[in-house]
């Protein structure tokens, strides 16, 4: 994770870091009112610290974890994301369309060094174009028709496969994702080429699952597992008014087990591209080099 990294948002360092506290005191066997005495302050300060409602500075953290008796490495590790707690939300252009709940995946997101997500009923926000992501929210409930265009920015500005840090992305969708004509042949054709394109980017990986695999770990729904550097991995499983975040660690390794599973039952990633060059013949859309 970059120093200088532009998507450095405090609210989900403090998420990340308040968690890492957390872990390193509860593995330690040790109170929040003992950790408190380190700090000279409260118990409910080091609640608000660990929850991420207060910023942690970094002196504060090296002090904890010290206490806990963490690892040096980890010791440097979650300082270092302390000491980038400043930084200015790279999302505000986009705060007032973005659902508070939502923005902290944005900030996690953002931070995360790779992501697997496995969608059943259209293709994840990274991959789509700006045309398919507009055809999505006509006639949404829950977003009005003049936050529609501020929205798709927001999510066209989340996109990072390419560039100084690009996310590193790992996909399974359901094969009828692709025979999902949204906003039109036109439009859907123009998606299916942007996804021949970034499939053969170094950094993501896209598998199709075949309507025949009848029983696969995906049936549960949709979820994402971000991946951290600097911290541990969080699930995340989002609903129509909010979102889980699935952090204790069993529970985290079982979903990162689901998706390598996930991606051997699905079609390989040579065979997803022909998948997808089959929807564009059936559009009449000739594949452009």
């Amino acid at each position: 994770m970059s120093g200088t990294d532009r998507r450095a948002d405090p609210n989900a360092l403090r998420f990340l870091i308040g968690r890492e506290l957390k872990v390193a005191r509860e593995r330690a066997g040790v109170s929040q009112t003992q950790a408190g005495s380190q700090l000279d302050c409260t118990a409910t300060k080091i609640n608000y610290l660990e929850s991420g409602k207060s910023t942690q500075q970094q002196a504060e953290v090296m002090v904890l974890l010290k206490f806990y008796g963490a690892d040096p490495s980890q010791i440097e590790r979650i300082s270092s994301l302390a000491s980038q707690a400043d930084r200015t939300t790279w999302w505000a252009p986009f705060s007032a369309v973005f659902p508070d709940w939502f923005k902290t995946f944005v900030g996690l997101e953002g931070l995360a060094d790779s992501q697997f997500c496995y969608t059943s009923m259209h293709l994840p926000g990274q991959l789509q174009t700006a045309e398919y992501a507009a055809a999505l929210l006509e006639g949404h409930l829950r977003v009005p028709p003049a936050d529609a265009p501020a929205v798709v920015r927001g999510r066209m500005a989340r996109q990072r496969l390419t560039g100084e840090r690009p996310l590193r992305l790992r996909v399974v969708i359901e094969e009828y994702v692709l025979d999902r004509v949204a906003g039109g042949p036109s439009v859907m054709g123009s998606q299916l080429e942007h996804l021949l394109r970034v499939i053969e980017l170094p950094t993501v990986e896209l598998h199709v699952m075949p309507v025949g695999v009848a029983v696969h770990d995906g049936l549960d729904g949709d979820f994402i597992v971000l991946n951290f550097d600097s911290a541990r991995s969080i699930g995340y499983v989002e609903y129509p008014a909010g979102a889980l975040y699935i952090q204790e660690e069993e529970q985290v390794q079982l979903y990162k087990m689901a998706t390598d599973r996930l991606c051997a039952a699905a079609l390989s990633e040579s065979d997803s591209v022909e998948a997808i060059r089959s929807r564009l013949a059936k559009l009449g859309i000739e594949e452009r080099a």
